[in-house]
């Protein structure tokens, strides 16, 4: 472990990290500045991070200084995909980063249960934030998320990068103009084939990990290969399933595009019809969100492949005069009495990675597209659905109080236990 012990955490991540808080917002004038580098450090070196790296390396303005995980294979594939890896220092400890007055911005591509307590800590030590989705691993991390972003005017942009897209932007506007018609109903489908993992035995880590920090906030548990490498997404402890992994940017859209953002009502019957392995996440969802004058149905099947019913993973929104469709191919129209209409293209991360840049340079929080706000609502419905799979029945959402009417047992895992020593960053 780091001399910056997992004991300390509270410590590090809030009271002593103040010390550049103030330093980094009082140079925010300057930060605004055009002409100002934008140095970037990108925790958490899986796939996605390892994009981060490379794609924040290439934006005009901003500088690649520091790279972050706990695995050192992992630390050593990103620096050797990186065109100017000796301008980048690599880190175990996240700490060590959020410490370093030289850094504006981090990206946070770790495990979904370090998402919001890294984000936290950052925005506290006076960084902006890129999260990956889901933003949070339970509705009240997004309630601090959005409580800090705001208190300590940061940029905190979201990971669902579809709202950067300017096709998917001009299908919205497309809906919003009236053009669809009144639209009652929108689908977020998420169906692909996700192979089974089997049963991997308990053993000791990878030579090298800090396994402890991994697990920060979550219940000790021994190494097993399938709590790991992009494994651990269907685990509760660290991840929110296939729901919160790939179906929050179908549900994000749909709810963009439906014009809502907390529901009054979910249900959601699922469960695991395909996988007899490891998973402890469901396979299979049907979940209804019930909004004032229209629903949002989320379809999740892990076990189908893309090419069903006409369209891949994505989007159907139900109108009056037709049909509009949101896919990896982009986004159709199909009005009553017409042919298929092409309106442009799909999601675009490039795009949402300068945008955040942008915003930082501009000092200017509210010209985020995917901002945290509106990743905390996208997020919350991906919980709120797994919850009601996990307590196996309906329910009744106070959208101003962020709780469930009269369920015990589903309030209960609005928020978790955090294993001592990683408790959460107080805002201050």
């Amino acid at each position: 472990m780091s001399s910056v012990t997992r004991r300390n955490f509270l410590k590090t991540a809030g009271a002593g990290v103040l010390a550049s808080s103030a330093l980094v917002q009082a140079t925010s004038s300057v930060r605004a500045a055009p002409s100002r580098q934008v140095r970037h450090a990108v925790i958490g070196l899986g796939s996605q991070g390892r994009r981060h790296a490379k794609g924040f390396e290439q934006i005009p303005n901003c500088e690649l200084l520091a790279i972050c995980d706990v695995d050192p294979e992992q630390r050593a594939k990103t620096l050797s995909a990186l065109k100017n890896p000796e301008n980048v220092k690599e880190y175990e400890d996240f700490r060590h980063i959020l410490d370093r007055k030289d850094i504006d911005t981090i990206s946070v591509a770790t495990p979904d249960h370090w998402h919001a307590p890294i984000a936290l800590a950052a925005m506290i030590a006076g960084k902006h934030v890129y999260v990956e989705k889901p933003c949070c691993h339970n509705i009240r991390e997004g309630q601090l998320l959005v409580e800090a972003a705001e208190k300590y005017k940061k940029c905190c942009q979201h990971g669902t990068q579809s709202r950067s897209g300017q096709g998917i932007k001009d299908a919205i506007q497309f809906m919003r103009d009236g053009k669809l018609g009144k639209v009652r109903a929108a689908k977020a489908i998420n169906h692909q084939l996700r192979e089974p993992v089997g049963r991997a035995p308990e053993e000791n880590p990878p030579t090298g990990v800090n396994y402890d920090l991994w697990l920060g906030p979550a219940p000790v548990h021994a190494f097993t290969r399938n709590r790991w490498h992009y494994e651990w997404h269907w685990f509760w402890d660290y991840g929110t399933g296939d729901t919160g992994n790939d179906g929050i940017h179908q549900m994000d859209i749909a709810r963009w595009g439906l014009g809502v953002q907390f529901p009054k009502a979910v249900s959601a019957p699922g469960g695991q019809l395909f996988y007899e392995d490891d998973h402890e996440t469901p396979d299979t969802q049907i979940a209804t969100f019930e909004f004032d004058g229209c629903y949002l149905i989320y379809e999740m099947r892990l076990w189908t492949d893309y090419p069903l019913e006409g369209h891949d993973n994505g989007n159907v929104f139900y109108g009056d005069k037709g049909v509009l469709e949101i896919g990896r191919r982009g986004c159709e129209v199909t009005l009553i009495g017409e042919p298929k209409k092409q309106l442009g293209g799909g999601s675009d991360w490039d795009a949402n990675a300068r945008n955040f840049i942008e915003c930082v340079l501009a000092n200017n929080p509210a010209g985020l597209n995917a901002p945290i706000t509106e990743g905390f609502a996208s997020a919350t419905l991906c919980h709120l659905a797994n919850i009601s799979t996990r307590v196996g029945r309906k329910l009744q959402y106070d959208a101003a109080k962020h709780e469930c009417i009269g369920d015990a047992d589903a309030n209960k895992l609005l928020a978790r236990e955090y294993r001592q020593g990683y408790e959460l960053p107080k805002l201050v």
